[in-house]
């Protein structure tokens, strides 16, 4: 099924400079996946080399964090949103 994926302006240009993608999937992972096949620039930027969601980006399905669902293998349905969010951190005192 297609699936909207909003992506961050940190990573539009990897995707033809597009704020939103359609891709297909049944599961997060499987919607990551066909994101890295058809923009090859994200892939690297949204999985880890083992395949896992990298360390510093979140996923959300909605307004839920996949981390506290089923992770890459939380279920998708005709009319969810994907979003993915760089994790911020840092700072000085």
């Amino acid at each position: 099924m297609a699936i909207e994926v909003r992506l961050p302006t940190v990573l539009r240009a990897a995707a033809s400079g597009q704020a939103n993608v359609t891709v297909e999937g049944e599961t997060i992972g499987e919607i990551l996946k066909a994101l890295a096949d058809s923009y090859p620039g994200l892939g690297s930027q949204v999985l880890s080399s083992d395949g896992s969601l990298h360390r510093f980006v979140n996923v959300y399905l909605n307004d839920d964090d996949v981390r506290y669902l089923d992770k890459l293998d939380t279920k998708v349905i005709e009319g969810d949103v994907v979003s993915i969010l760089p994790a911020v951190a840092g700072g000085s005192f």
